[in-house]
């Protein structure tokens, strides 16, 4: 059984522990980086540690951001409305709801959803500091817009225990969005739409 240089093994197994990535995808990509010129690799290792390096997390809304920076350009931007807070997931639905141009208050990202079985709890995600900018007092709504799959809904509802008694509107993204289905997939039509259909969090 022929065994692969050592470097090439190493790479490999790096790939595949990317999300979405098996053994044959990974070994695909090695080759191909073996047949390229020799700037690409370079390249793509400039970026890799330019992405650890050079960026961070907003200290108000943990959306990523450039680590000279403390506050993303979202949070720092006046023109927005402070009145809301649409809460996702991920850094990646901060990106897909403003492609949409609808949504013009702020965000506040969770870095995960409650899930028992993954042994993901409250203090596992930024619940805390949503909660206190909402104790603040200038927030009269907040958007859930977690995906809707059962542990969106569980967090969505673990939320709303948490937010309701703090006076505030809870309101939670329209079922425009299919059952099972992550918000980077989803079109900017459909995304309006459940925008615009925003429901009470009941």
């Amino acid at each position: 059984m022929a065994v692969l240089p050592e470097p090439v093994q190493n790479l490999i197994n790096a790939f595949e522990r990317l999300p979405g990535i098996g053994p044959k995808s990974a070994s695909r990509l090695v080759f191909h980086l073996l047949r390229t010129q020799d700037d690409v690799a370079e390249i793509l290792a400039e970026a890799l540690i330019a992405l650890k390096t050079s960026t961070a997390f907003c200290k108000v809304c943990f959306n990523i951001t450039l680590s000279t920076r403390e506050v993303c350009e979202i949070c720092s931007d006046p023109r927005r409305d402070p009145t809301s807070i649409c809460v996702v997931e991920e850094p990646m639905d901060v990106l897909v709801l403003e492609r949409t141009g609808g949504f013009q208050g702020y965000y506040h990202v969770l870095h995960g959803v409650l899930s028992p079985i993954d042994g993901i709890g409250p203090s596992d995600l930024k619940i805390a500091p949503l909660l206190e900018r909402v104790r603040a007092g200038s927030v009269r709504e907040v958007i859930v817009a977690t995906n809707p799959s059962m542990e969106g809904d569980a967090t969505a509802l673990y939320l709303r225990q948490q937010l309701v008694p703090l006076g505030v509107r809870m309101t939670r993204l329209a079922r425009g969005l299919p059952v099972g289905s992550d918000l980077e997939y989803a079109d900017q039509n459909t995304l309006l739409r459940a925008l615009a259909g925003r429901q009470e969090l009941t």
